[in-house]
């Protein structure tokens, strides 16, 4: 399982601010997050459907059907588990 990093822009709410080391932002804390199998067949679904976008020439208006034929294709391409 593979994780990802954000960056946090609110304070912790757990910690008053007043008590946050000085010198040290908030911004500059990352959170790795678990992500699933299932994260990964979105983020490649989003960047398939992108293309498609791409390569209709940005027109909008099919971005559901882009959407299903990209995971369309990527669970062809998947084994079963």
């Amino acid at each position: 399982m593979s994780t990802l990093s954000i960056r946090s822009t609110k304070p912790d709410r757990r910690t008053p601010a007043s008590q946050q080391p000085p010198g040290r932002s908030t911004a500059q804390k990352l959170h790795p997050l678990p992500m699933s199998s299932g994260d990964d067949l979105h983020i490649l679904t989003a960047k398939r459907a992108y293309e498609l976008f791409t390569e209709r020439g940005y027109q909008h208006g099919s971005a559901l059907d882009d959407w299903l034929e990209a995971e369309r294709e990527i669970l062809r391409q998947t084994p079963p588990v």
